[in-house]
């Protein structure tokens, strides 16, 4: 009898568990330090003209893309574990606000350089497609934003960066009537739904939490591209 309900328990267990496994695993392949990289690599590739860069060969713009994921993801996410390990951050998770500010101080300086770079002193790229650096401004406000709001409170960074990928590409496809970015969209909006489905599953933000993300993410994007690109 005990064992049954030992098999029963298991039973409605597993769905459970495979849901926290799903909703872990979207949230680690659509990180906020990887979305710029997304980004760019749909921009690059599916509406390179928009850019400014559709006379460069694939093989360049595979190098600009390889340069903005060191600088936008690696170079952070290698200062956030090295803070780990020196015990400045308890968690990788970051759940908690203490341990989100320092590492989203670090992470806005690193884009705001970058920005900064493919701006200004990327010649003659930075005359060539000074778009670049204006959509990587875009990302550099939303973490600024991020940054200060979780001085005092959780706001969301994956719905952040998924809705600010959704403004950006929706935003350049009505503007310049860019037919190759429409499956990337839609296929980005689902994700946007389940990534933030997933974030309520995992008790990591609440509903406000993450609506706020979202709202804030589209608004930034949006501007960007009707005002400046």
């Amino acid at each position: 009898m005990i064992e049954e309900q030992r098999l029963t328990e298991d039973r409605n267990l597993k769905p459970e568990k495979v849901s926290i496994i799903l909703a872990r695993a979207l949230s680690a392949i659509f990180h906020p330090l990887l979305m710029p990289t997304i980004l760019f690599s749909i921009l690059l590739f599916r509406a390179p003209a928009v850019l400014g860069v559709d006379t460069f060969t694939a093989t360049f713009r595979l190098s600009l893309l390889m340069l903005i994921g060191i600088s936008t993801f690696l170079v952070p996410a290698f200062l956030i574990y090295f803070m780990h390990r020196m015990g400045h951050v308890r968690s990788l998770h970051m759940d908690e606000l203490r341990d989100r500010r320092l590492p989203y101080f670090l992470t806005a300086l690193l884009y705001t350089t970058t920005t900064l770079l493919f701006t200004f002193r990327l010649s003659p790229l930075s005359d060539i497609a000074p778009e670049i650096g204006i959509v990587l401004g875009s990302v550099t406000v939303s973490v600024t934003l991020v940054g200060l709001i979780s001085l005092f409170w959780k706001i969301s960074a994956h719905s952040v960066g998924i809705s600010g990928m959704v403004g950006v590409l929706f935003g350049i496809a009505v503007k310049y009537s860019e037919l190759t970015l429409l499956y990337p969209l839609l296929l980005l909006i689902i994700l946007a739904g389940l990534l933030a489905s997933a974030r309520l599953h995992l008790n990591a933000h609440t509903p406000t939490q993450v609506a706020a993300g979202m709202a804030l993410g589209l608004v930034v994007s949006l501007l960007t591209v009707v005002l400046m690109i």
